[in-house]
């Protein structure tokens, strides 16, 4: 609560701000709709010290509150209401048994249908007739829909303050670290949208798309069946949409991007810390999680053991450590095999890839056998987005009962057990099919007459001689927006609906003499899940790992997520303003383990983009042939890359049946992707030539040297940008003294008194 007003705010303002805050900007808010509220130095609030605050008189016999409507903010009402509400012990009175019971919380008896709902209320409609500037706000929820959740206010800033005084600090630090995240994603967008350009603009001067394109005799080439039996043999010329595709996202400008993304992963980092720390001082949370936060009520419930807490020396439940080992046991087993299920649902998938391949390749229709990839890439990642759609929605529920089973003393630990469970499962959902295409399709495919197979006697998936970098950036783009698409419609149209329809048949029940209640009226409204914040956490970091991870294949996913961020926003502040009963204010002191997870992500990312470039796009490849084979040009790129093989030593099962074969003339020999070459001196067998020993080490030292780049210059950032900012350390030195002056001062008064009234009597 406030002790004094904030002396330093315009001490430590340096000249750019004062500078900055003369130019008025499109995005922030109407200072007439919203006014600058004072700064205050705080303590915790403590009825021995009433005298200490602001907003207390003396009233000739002790000090009280002047305003109790406002002293408390709405949602520390809330909360502490609720605090109450899930300790208070209840009996069943017509049950002797079980007034011998101990039972207590608001949740126990809403789960047994004694309560059908608990919920603080909204503070009134949040639209009103009247205009927010010429009569003002009606409620504080009127406030925030006109300044924050309507949709013609998507460029504006977010009142974070105001977010926070009504729905509490955990949402609070949800918005602003959303905001503060799609305000990074800008200057990436701008970045990603310029590479995919680039791209465009220099299409047309890409020699070895050219050479498959427009030379007759490159583009003429017959090339190897792509498959068993079914494939016959192909021009490579039917590869020149590819080509020219697989281009705009393979190019020289893609490497300095996923180097920018590299740093700009620490900045934001290093950044959201600095951001963290303001927000802990400003909203006091700084401290919470060591002195504050609570135990929960469902530990208490369910630990029947207690012993006496060394700390506070009060007496407790606890957990035995054997009791502890046994159930983190069970746990991780049952992740892992939800794991290993996941793995099979994406082996299935592949198998898939590898059968519709060769029935499309089969095909007598040019027209679809030429397109055989992109179809079964498109279709395989759209029945990819499915199973991790449902598998998700299975393994929310085993999570959520797993980490009950651990028992976690306090909120912070639970969600942060659950939010592990739910991450590890969903960073193998989403990704594992996509690192596939990445690092394994076309790497292990072995040669023609010495093919690699798989379990069912098939062969494996075979790029395309452009390259697999544009399957990959078409798993990504389907993964990733399709995800975003769907969100949105959900938590958009089924809460719309779910009100609708409910305040519909409230009214049909009401008769004329009767008034449509507050309460009524937010009772129709749609429940928070259960999970909380969980699920919208859950989205944005993966898309977070989409934009870092696998972003040196597609560019445009930054650009992506910010615009579905910029729509996120509004849309989340929608639902918890119009939409959702008001969620229970509850006080947190960051995004918890979603920061380390996110750290995590990065630490993969900068592996997975060195590797992407090195292993997966042409990059290399063409500046070995560019600096070591050629003259400085990638005239001739095409021929270098593709090796010949002679048909006659094709395995029984791979030669190809189609009875058009006689269109290709008689076929002595076909090309195919690879660095191979026949030995002179044993026909048939084919080993690797030099040049795919060259090009192995260019690649190994790129990823080397990549790696070791980014993390120097990920330290450099980290080193010369501090945690918090040297404007709230100070804050924060001066709040403590006037604490610990307040406290000094409580104390002499209050002995002060005491010796008066010592003497009076």
């Amino acid at each position: 609560m406030p002790l004094a007003e904030n002396d330093m705010d315009t001490q430590l303002e340096s000249c750019f701000d004062v500078c900055w805050s003369k130019f008025p900007s499109p995005f922030d808010l109407d200072p007439d709709l919203l006014p600058d509220d004072t700064n205050y130095f705080t303590a915790p609030f403590n009825r021995a010290r009433m005298d200490t605050y602001i907003g207390v008189e003396w009233n000739g016999e002790e000090f009280v509150i002047k305003d109790k409507d406002t002293f408390f903010t709405n949602a520390q009402r809330s909360k502490i209401c609720h605090e109450i509400l899930s300790r208070t012990h209840f009996t069943d009175l017509d049950d002797e048994e079980d007034r011998m019971r101990k039972k207590f919380g608001i949740r126990k008896l809403t789960d047994n249908q004694t309560y059908t709902a608990a919920y603080p209320l909204h503070d009134g409609r949040y639209h009103s007739e009247h205009s927010l500037l010429t009569v003002g706000k009606d409620n504080d929820r009127h406030l925030l829909y006109e300044l924050w959740a309507r949709p013609g206010r998507w460029y504006k800033y977010q009142p974070l303050d105001q977010v926070r005084n009504y729905f509490g600090e955990k949402i609070g630090i949800y918005f602003t670290w959303l905001g503060f995240y799609t305000t990074m994603l800008i200057p990436a967008a701008i970045v990603g949208f310029i590479v995919f350009i680039y791209g465009l603009a220099t299409l047309m001067r890409d020699v070895p798309s050219s050479e498959i394109c427009d030379d007759p005799t490159i583009g003429n080439y017959t090339m190897c069946p792509m498959c068993d039996r079914r494939c016959s043999y192909w021009r490579l010329s039917e590869s020149c949409n590819y080509s020219k595709a697989t281009y705009l996202f393979d190019n020289s400008a893609t490497v300095a991007f996923a180097i920018f993304m590299a740093l700009w992963a620490s900045f934001f980092h290093e950044f959201w810390k600095r951001k963290q720390a303001e927000i802990e001082y400003e909203w006091d949370v700084e401290d919470f999680e060591e002195g504050e936060e609570t135990v929960r009520p469902e530990y208490e419930a369910s630990v029947t053991r207690r012993r006496t807490n060394p700390v506070t020396n009060r007496e407790e439940p606890f957990v035995p450590y054997w009791s502890k080992c046994f159930r983190y046991f069970t746990s991780f087993s049952v992740l892992l095999f939800f794991l290993v299920l996941v793995l099979a649902a994406v082996f299935s998938v592949i198998l898939y890839r590898i059968v519709m391949s060769a029935i499309l390749y089969g095909n007598k229709e040019d027209i679809i056998k030429t397109r055989a990839s992109f179809i079964s890439s498109i279709t395989a990642a759209c029945i990819n987005l499915v199973i991790i759609i449902i598998l998700n929605f299975f393994y929310q529920k085993v999570a959520y009962f797993l980490t009950e089973l651990e028992q976690h003393r306090t909120l912070t630990e639970w969600e942060d057990a659950f939010t592990f469970k739910m991450f590890l499962f969903q960073f193998v959902n989403f990704y594992s099919s996509i690192f596939y295409i990445a690092f394994f399709k076309g790497k292990f495919v072995g040669r023609p007459g010495d093919y690699n197979r798989s379990l069912i006697n098939s062969r494996q998936e075979e790029c395309d001689p452009s390259g697999c970098l544009i399957e990959l950036c078409i798993q990504l783009g389907i993964v990733m927006v399709g995800k975003q698409i769907i969100n949105n419609l959900k938590e958009i149209v089924i809460p719309k609906v779910m009100v609708w329809f409910r305040s519909r048949q409230s009214l049909k029940e009401k008769s004329e003499e009767k008034v449509y209640s507050r309460w009524e009226q937010d009772y129709n409204l749609a429940n928070m899940p259960a999970l909380g914040l969980f699920d919208e956490y859950l989205e944005m970091v993966i898309q977070y790992g989409f934009v870092t991870i696998f972003v040196a294949a597609f560019p445009l996913a930054p650009l992506f997520a910010l615009i579905n961020n910029i729509i996120e926003i509004r849309v989340d502040a929608y639902k918890f303003t119009t939409q959702w009963k008001r969620p229970l204010a509850e006080r947190a002191q960051d995004i918890g383990i979603w920061f380390g997870i996110l750290r995590g992500i990065s630490a993969i990312a900068v592996v997975s983009n060195a590797a992407i470039i090195a292993f997966t796009s042409e990059f290399i490849p063409k500046l070995v042939y560019y600096y070591g084979y050629s003259n400085r040009t990638l005239s001739g790129y095409t021929n270098f890359s593709l090796s010949v093989f002679k048909v006659q030593y094709f395995q029984d099962q791979s030669i190809p049946d189609d009875k058009k074969i006689d269109v290709f003339g008689n076929v002595t020999e076909c090309r195919y992707r690879g660095f191979f070459a026949e030995d002179p001196g044993m026909p048939g067998d084919y080993d690797f030539t030099m040049a795919y020993w060259h090009i192995i080490a260019a690649k190994l030292a790129f990823v080397v040297v990549f790696e070791n780049l980014v993390v120097f210059c990920t330290w450099l950032v980290m080193y010369l940008i501090p945690d918090m900012p040297f404007k709230v350390k100070l804050q924060m030195l001066r709040e403590n003294f006037l604490a610990k002056e307040a406290l000094y001062n409580a104390d002499t008064i209050q002995k002060q008194r005491e010796e008066r009234a010592k003497q009076e009597h």
